[in-house]
């Protein structure tokens, strides 16, 4: 069945466009909007402090400590720099970088705008993260026009026009391609993608590009001989499942021919709430009981705050300990009642630590909330089981 639009343009009303929004270098960009003098330099985020006074910048190959990257402007990935490399082998690869200290509160502002603009251009939107999103323009005025192309390049324009940031869209029939498809032309480009350009442009592409091809599962396939999507696409799918068990193995097999029906879901609860930090240098939980200790209850309150903020609380309070040989020990406590004081969980998390390896020295302490509930909900939940608890004694 064909329709027409006011606009005039012409499509089958069962075609899908579903278009991933993907901020360029986000948080460098935000870095960008307030030192423009910058621009066009290599800039790395994830250490250093701000300028004391204007152009004195810290430089990459100062830096000390055990600190990654969180993210860097194009210039500064051109010599090799990527997101969660370390800055000490981030500096040996461009020395001269801009460093800059990550300002969390700042990004998720510009966040916050850039999302109110999507939604007022495609109401159907899922949030995956502080700088990307999925949207529906199936149903939207004008997400049908060059096969999503020209919402697109409305949305982009007006999030550049109000935020001074560019973005990377990809419009394609499912989730899983448009995802693919906003990697293809960074950064500021769009990319439209249907299922007949499956084989020319996606099946090219190296198997890690595949958002859940991790690198183990990439170093499998390359000692398997599958470099490519296209070869991925093209091995039996009997075979993926006797390498990669059942459920991964058919993930692959269907990924690889972009089958993908999963909705853009416009509210998700979160499964858990959690902070965590890399030590400067490796502490001992004796000789350096003080300073862990102050830092453990920080990383309690912080989570304690977030839940609280969100309007969450929690069951099963979790601590995570990397050790200096990089292995790592997790443990759990699931409580009698939910909770977002920062007290109870730091109680619970202590009782987690007392349950854990302590003879090697730390270079890692994080503490998890999981088994979330909004607030209301577990409160009603509370009352109907006191009220189920008091009928029963008559």
């Amino acid at each position: 069945m064909v329709e027409s639009t006011e606009a005039g343009e012409s499509y089958e009303a069962s075609v899908r466009r579903i278009a991933h929004i993907d901020m360029d270098a986000f948080y460098a960009s935000v870095e960008l909007l307030r030192y423009p003098e910058l621009r066009g330099q290599p800039l790395v985020i994830g250490g250093g402090s701000h300028p004391a006074a204007p152009g004195q910048f810290s430089r990459l190959k100062d830096y000390a400590g055990r600190g990654v990257v969180t993210t860097a402007t194009y210039p500064a990935r051109a010599f090799g720099v990527h997101s969660a490399m370390g800055l000490m082998k981030a500096a040996k690869l461009c020395p001269e970088a801009i460093l800059l200290p990550v300002d969390f509160a700042e990004y998720r502002r510009y966040s916050r705008r850039f999302k109110a603009i999507v939604l007022e251009c495609a109401p159907q939107m899922e949030d995956r993260g502080i700088d990307e999103v999925f949207a529906d323009l199936t149903e939207v005025p004008g997400g049908q026009a060059l096969g999503g192309r020209t919402l697109a390049a409305q949305i982009q324009l007006r999030i550049q026009a109000e935020t001074g940031l560019t973005c990377s869209i990809g419009v394609a029939p499912n989730k899983l391609l448009a995802k693919l498809a906003s990697e293809l032309h960074k950064p500021n480009g769009i990319a439209i993608l249907h299922e007949a350009d499956l084989a020319s442009r996606i099946w090219p592409l190296a198997c890690r590009k595949i958002n859940g091809v991790g690198p183990k599962a990439d170093a499998r396939l390359k000692q398997l001989g599958v470099n490519t999507i296209g070869e991925l696409a093209h091995c039996e799918r009997a075979w993926l499942i006797e390498q990669f068990g059942s459920s991964y193995g058919r993930w692959l097999y269907e990924t690889a021919w972009g089958w993908d029906d999963r909705p853009v879901v416009t509210e998700s609860e979160p499964a858990s709430m959690s902070r965590e930090t890399t030590f400067e240098r490796d502490l001992h939980a004796v000789r350096d009981r003080t300073e862990l200790r102050a830092l453990f209850t920080e990383l309690c309150n912080s989570v304690a705050s977030d839940l609280q903020r969100k309007g969450y609380v929690g069951r099963t309070v979790g601590i995570k300990l990397r050790y200096q040989d990089f292995s790592t020990a997790t443990r759990d406590q699931t409580l009698v009642a939910y909770t977002s004081e920062a007290a109870e969980i730091r109680r619970a998390a202590g009782q987690c630590l007392k349950r854990a390896p302590l003879g090697q020295r730390l270079r890692l302490l994080g503490v998890r909330v999981s088994g979330l509930q909004r607030r209301e909900l577990a409160a009603d939940a509370a009352r109907e089981a006191h009220n189920r608890e008091s009928l029963s004694l008559f």
